[in-house]
């Protein structure tokens, strides 16, 4: 029996093109009113796999549930789902009215009913002034907010994202996103959002399953897939600059490497500590501390200034130590020039250690 505290269940699924295997035997569970992100780069299956809970492909083995309902081999339109392209889907010719009513008509729903839910939307989505236009006079981030309209007036508990805000620039998708979040506090529906943007996924996710090669590496909250990634690809992935790796051995708690001998102890291990084995050491360059603050650390290092990128709020550094560079990221007020000496330290208690065979976390 299905638990129905959960909104969307995929059992052991498989996809195939031809003789590749696209998604390998993938087992996901969405709570009720959960924000799902699916995140990872290009040909991760990330867009395959919303495509699949949509109902867009049809799936090699396994299943999909939604609501308690087995639909893997149901039309789009059974499942229950509202989707949300990244290329808008809209009907020139139509208004934006008309793009928010369409579906409803061809579903047979009474004038009134119809009304009532087009109205609802645009209120939530602050589109009313825009009922009467047509797509081509409206922005990118007008036509976004008609094309999740469409989606909303379906009514139903289940919207898929498939990179909403891509075509967007900076701005907008910083504009957008917020409602999004706002959007999903205020409904309390299930949303599965598939995106290649870090940023999007750490702001607006219950939890993130990063994917690679059509596996799940990670499904986590965003704080714990930043503070305990599970393996060196989720760790590099999230964070920008990524995070800095420096390979070497590990035996029990001392650390050899491109950086010198440096005891870890204060290490949260998943387990014992090994007794000798080739690893690598993760530091985000945000939990390196530099200058003054470096003094007080119990891992100090020496190091020249490389090059320097001013961003405000923030100024990274890359620096030089021996043959290693690193990213570190500084007070955006520093004043640092390239070829200058530069103290660094950092905890044990910050870094990563990841098994350099198996690349999982230690």
């Amino acid at each position: 029996m299905n638990d129905l505290t959960h909104s969307v269940e995929i059992k052991n699924l498989d996809l195939y093109f031809g003789a590749v295997r696209v998604l390998q035997d993938l087992n996901l569970t969405i709570g009720k009113g959960e924000f799902l992100v699916l995140l990872g780069s290009s040909g991760c299956g990330k867009s395959t796999l919303l495509n699949c809970i949509a109902g867009l492909l049809d799936v090699t083995a396994g299943q999909i549930h939604i609501n308690g309902k087995n639909v893997t081999w149901a039309e789009p339109s059974e499942r229950g789902i509202g989707m949300v392209f990244q290329s808008y889907a809209l009907y020139p010719q139509m208004t934006v009215e008309g793009n928010l009513s369409f579906g409803l008509k061809n579903a047979g729903l009474p004038k009134d009913e119809i009304a009532k839910r087009v109205a609802r939307a645009a209120e939530v989505l602050q589109i009313e002034p825009l009922l009467k236009r047509k797509p081509a006079a409206l922005s990118g981030g007008q036509r976004q907010r008609v094309a999740i309209g469409r989606a909303l007036v379906r009514d139903v508990e289940v919207f898929l994202f498939d990179e909403p805000l891509s075509n967007l620039d900076a701005k907008l998708r910083a504009d957008l996103r917020v409602e999004i979040k706002q959007l999903h506090q205020q409904l309390g529906n299930t949303m599965i959002y598939v995106t290649h943007d870090q940023i999007e996924a750490m702001t607006l996710a219950d939890r993130i399953a990063i994917m690679k090669g059509g596996l799940i590496q990670q499904l986590a909250s965003p704080d714990e897939i930043y503070n305990r990634p599970r393996n060196r690809y989720v760790a590099e992935f999230i964070g920008s600059p990524t995070m800095n790796m420096i390979e070497g051995a590990l035996a029990g708690t001392m650390f050899s490497g491109a950086l010198g001998e440096m005891s870890v102890e204060g290490y949260p291990f998943d387990g014992d500590a090994p007794d000798a084995t080739p690893a690598v050491l993760g530091i985000r360059p945000e939990h390196i501390a530099s200058g003054s603050a470096a003094e007080t650390m119990p891992i100090r290092l020496d190091s020249t200034v490389d090059l320097v990128e001013p961003l405000g709020s923030d100024t990274l550094a890359r620096v030089t130590v021996g043959d290693s560079r690193l990213w570190v990221r500084m007070d955006g007020q520093i004043s640092v020039h390239h070829g200058d000496p530069l103290p660094l330290g950092f905890e044990p208690a910050r870094i990563h250690l990841f098994d350099k065979a198996t690349e999982e976390r230690l």
